[in-house]
């Protein structure tokens, strides 16, 4: 008598998830368990915030008056310079 070898295959996803707190962990935890869900967990040393240098407030500043136009003319309030006319200027 042969025997045939089967092999399942399991298609298999992975989440990575940031909890910034220990009760949204432990819940997280619970319904994971509850699935019977295999996961594993990593923990992270905590970001140290620093305040911002002289140059770092500048760029700050900039993307924030970026983002605001962007909005401005997705909104319609504003027409921004056509791409040439500012290679013109320089």
């Amino acid at each position: 008598m042969l025997f045939k070898e089967y092999r399942i295959f399991v298609k298999m996803t992975t989440l990575t998830v940031n909890i910034a707190d220990k009760k949204t962990e432990k819940a997280i935890k619970a319904v994971l368990d509850a699935l019977e869900l295999d996961y594993s967990i990593a923990h992270h040393p905590a970001a140290t915030e620093k305040p911002l240098n002289k140059s770092e407030k500048k760029i700050y500043s900039r993307l924030e008056r970026t983002a605001e136009e962007i909005k401005l003319f997705k909104d319609g309030r504003i027409e921004l310079q056509d791409a040439n006319e500012f290679l013109n200027e320089l």
